[in-house]
């Protein structure tokens, strides 16, 4: 599967904590993570991750592109519902994508968690 892991400033621990979890879960799959994510993801779990650019540069727009050219299977994305965002419409686009590319989306732990389970177990393939 090729998974995206995006998280927004304040969710980073979280995804990181949810990564180190689920690593062996993820290492069997392609992973790509916005700028920031992806790079405190690698540096505590050795996760090989290829990273975009960050979130406000443009880092959701080319994960977006690859949900509408239909190169994702699966999006984990933290979001921070408390915090205005510079970049909201780019994730709003995000979010629209997936639901019109029928993409799973977690945009929280424990919804992650259970896609990340889904995955472990060969629910989702």
């Amino acid at each position: 599967m090729k998974i995206a892991l995006i998280a927004h400033d304040k969710k980073k621990d979280a995804m990181i904590e949810l990564a180190i979890k689920y690593k062996d879960t993820l290492k069997d799959h392609d992973l790509y993570a916005t700028g920031t994510t992806g790079t405190l993801v690698m540096g505590e779990t050795g996760l090989k991750i290829k990273r975009m650019k960050s979130g406000p540069l443009g880092g959701d727009q080319q994960i977006g592109s690859m949900v509408a050219e239909g190169k994702l299977d699966l999006i984990i994305f933290l979001r921070d519902p408390l915090t205005s965002q510079p970049h909201e419409p780019d994730v709003s686009a995000l979010l629209r994508l997936c639901d019109v590319q029928s993409i799973p989306l977690a945009t929280n732990v424990k919804s992650g968690e259970i896609m990340l389970e889904a995955v472990k177990n060969g629910v989702i393939k």
